[in-house]
């Protein structure tokens, strides 16, 4: 019984790692791109500098929230396991 929990956890560990590691990688590039544009566009028409901050901002919020919504889940994985519950229950 404890050999499949530790098989479990080292398992749930490994998918927490490889989900964040995942999970943050396209949040961060579109907001590397997100950046690049706003910068560029500024670079094009400086008088627009706060429209375009504010927008930049309120875009850069929505893509933080998706890494945010990862990070949940990964803890959720790692602190609130249903799979390992179910196996302590005797499932």
């Amino acid at each position: 019984m404890t050999h499949d929990i530790s098989w479990i956890v080292l398992g749930s560990t490994v998918a927490a790692a490889l989900g964040i590691g995942i999970g943050v990688l396209g949040p961060g590039i579109g907001m590397g791109r997100a950046i690049a544009q706003a910068l560029d566009a500024l670079a094009r028409q400086p008088e627009a500098e706060r429209i375009l901050m504010r927008t930049l901002f309120i875009g850069l919020a929505m893509i933080e929230s998706l890494a945010i919504y990862c990070l949940v889940i990964i803890l959720i994985i790692l602190f609130r396991n249903p799979l390992l519950e179910y196996v302590l229950q005797g499932g």
